[in-house]
């Protein structure tokens, strides 16, 4: 998954790749033969005390040295080049295709282990790419290269390396093979922080409503504590490592000086080959270790790769279609017909065998009890998922055959939970129509009944919006919200329950106001409040998922007795009649 992930996203950068392979392959080779140089020094200019050898060869070693420097700087840059830019299209890459997912396979994969996926995920790719560029590339050459040289300086003294290798990597490889399930429990648990932290920010209001945030606490404690330890566990091996190595290290030198001692004491080994192959078999040990730490942090890329792979290789249900036909503006009939719609796993369908027309100038309404479907069948409308039987046609068009744009610009649709961007007032009603002038802003403000709120803040249009619209109220939002899609100005509008949060005064006013303004086009209305829906041209009434009643209030009243249900629990017989 990791080399399918990887191959993917570096062949852009071949030419960086050669570039930094070429720059550290002329590093190494310059580190390899600094050692050979300084034993030269040694044994033919030290020794016979030639001083002009020793300048000679010393310029070369100081030349070769800058060499290297130089080689291994340039290296570091193109290799840091490529993984930033590995991670830039990686993250760009999870960020379109979440945009291209449906509300299903977003709530499958959970909007916090998205967040993880696109950040934490993508970082442990990148830090892996820089790794393996500056580094891995030298371990084989220096491994290789160090061993030829070594056996050059001497080859009953290379024979250590025999047993020195093989205890080296039989620590490494049983340190690294304990971290890949550790890597994976540490990834779950980053996501469960993430979940939990993100849902105490959203309900911070609620907590504090019940006084609970003692138990918000232990919960994230909890969390916290998890991969806290699972955490701890992936330092343990982190830092099991060193010392295994070093202990290795340092117990090769001591044979090293043992047996090399006693053969430059029986005149068969040069002193200066001696401290070269001292040089060249800490080259050797360190090449192994720099490819075991790129190793130890393969298992927890792997983990990270195949949870971006899953993304990627997620197909949406909702997909663009491959001819898109063109909408005619200015119609705005709405029809749909006969749909069902069954969420996965589900034993019922959520909506079955339903029919809803609306025609230019009508206003339809839908009203039913708690999870009867009602917010999905707005849904459909503009394809936040498609229903698994049935049409929904726009203008006369079915939607699944419109590109994306273009119904968009045909049908506003207003959700149930209003959602404001950090911003400021003027960029969050210009979302649906960035031409629109501050003319169109304050008359679809005037229109949502949002204007008088906006007049008396200091910086009006310009006033500054968080993130999600939590500095202004819930009927503040729906008020923007609602004149958002206004300015918008599509032929068909879904209006879903987005008036529950307003008081009964601006409801009716608001009602008024879009009766006006919204002359001539499609209107559709899910709401609870009967006394918002009492004067649609239809009602829909919907019961577990079919539409258990169709007409206006007067008929409803006597002939559908949930809506007559619903009706009376909200007014009196009076009212009602």
């Amino acid at each position: 998954m990791l080399f399918r992930l990887l191959r993917r996203h570096l062949r852009p950068y071949a030419r960086d790749i050669t570039v930094v392979v070429a720059l550290q392959l002329t590093q190494t080779c310059a580190t390899l033969y600094l050692p050979t140089l300084n034993a030269d020094i040694i044994d033919n200019g030290v020794a016979h005390g030639d001083s002009d050898y020793v300048l000679r060869n010393g310029a070369v070693m100081l030349a070769v040295t800058v060499v290297q420097i130089v080689c291994s700087v340039a290296a570091v840059y193109y290799s840091a080049r490529v993984s930033m830019g590995v991670g830039r299209d990686l993250r760009a890459a999870v960020f379109r295709k979440v945009q291209d997912l449906s509300v299903r396979e977003v709530g499958h994969l959970g909007p916090p282990s998205l967040i993880t996926r696109t950040t934490n995920d993508v970082q442990q790719i990148e830090m892996l790419v820089l790794m393996a560029l500056t580094m891995v590339v030298v371990a084989p050459v220096t491994g290789i290269g160090g061993l030829a040289l070594a056996l050059n300086q001497d080859v009953p003294t290379s024979l250590l390396l025999l047993a020195i290798l093989p205890a080296l990597t039989g620590v490494l490889v049983l340190i690294i093979r304990r971290m890949g399930p550790v890597s994976r429990v540490v990834q779950r648990r980053i996501d469960a922080v993430n979940r939990v932290v993100r849902e105490q920010i959203s309900g911070v209001r609620v907590i504090r409503a019940y006084v609970q945030e003692e138990r918000e606490r232990a919960r994230f404690a909890d969390a916290n504590t998890d991969l806290t330890a699972a955490s701890l566990r992936l330092g343990r091996l982190t830092a099991l490592m060193k010392p295994a190595v070093m202990l290795v290290m340092d117990g090769s030198s001591v044979a090293v000086l043992w047996v090399a001692g006693h053969r430059v004491d029986g005149g068969a080994m040069q002193a200066g080959s001696l401290l070269a192959f001292l040089h060249y078999l800490l080259q050797i040990l360190q090449s192994v270790l720099i490819a075991a730490a790129a190793f130890m942090m393969a298992p927890r890329a792997v983990v990270c790769a195949r949870r971006i792979t899953e993304v990627l290789d997620t197909e949406p249900r909702v997909r663009p279609p491959a001819a898109p036909v063109a909408v005619q503006r200015g119609g705005g009939s709405l029809e749909i017909r006969g749909v069902e719609v069954r969420y996965p796993g589900a034993a019922e369908p959520v909506l079955r065998g339903v029919d809803l027309t609306a025609r230019p100038g009508e206003t339809v309404a839908v009203i039913g009890s708690t999870g009867a479907g009602k917010t999905t069948l707005l849904n459909l409308v503009p394809r936040l998922f498609d229903p698994n039987r049935g049409r929904v046609l726009v203008n006369g068009l079915d939607v699944r055959a419109v590109a994306p744009a273009a119904l968009a610009s045909a049908v506003g649709h207003v959700p149930q939970r209003p959602y404001l961007f950090s911003g400021t007032i003027a960029s969050n009603l210009r979302y649906g129509n960035p031409a629109a002038d501050d003319d169109d802003l304050w008359q679809a403000l005037e229109t949502a009944q949002a204007r008088p709120f906006v007049d008396d803040l200091p910086e009006g249009l310009r006033t500054p919006i968080g993130q999600g619209g939590h500095n202004v109220s819930g009927g503040q939002r729906q008020r923007l919200s609602i004149a958002r899609t206004l300015v918008a100005r599509p032929d068909v509008y879904l209006f879903d329950d987005c008036f529950s949060a307003l008081d009964y005064a601006t409801d009716k006013a608001l009602r008024a106001a879009l009766k006006a303004t919204l002359r001539g086009a499609t209107v559709v209305i899910v709401a609870q409040r009967v006394s918002t829906i009492r004067d649609a041209d239809r009602i829909v009434v919907l019961d577990e998922g079919s539409v258990e009643g169709v007409g206006t209030h007067t008929e409803l009243m006597a002939a559908s007795a949930t809506y007559r249900e619903i009706a009376l629990s909200q007014l009196t017989g009076e009212q009602a009649a």
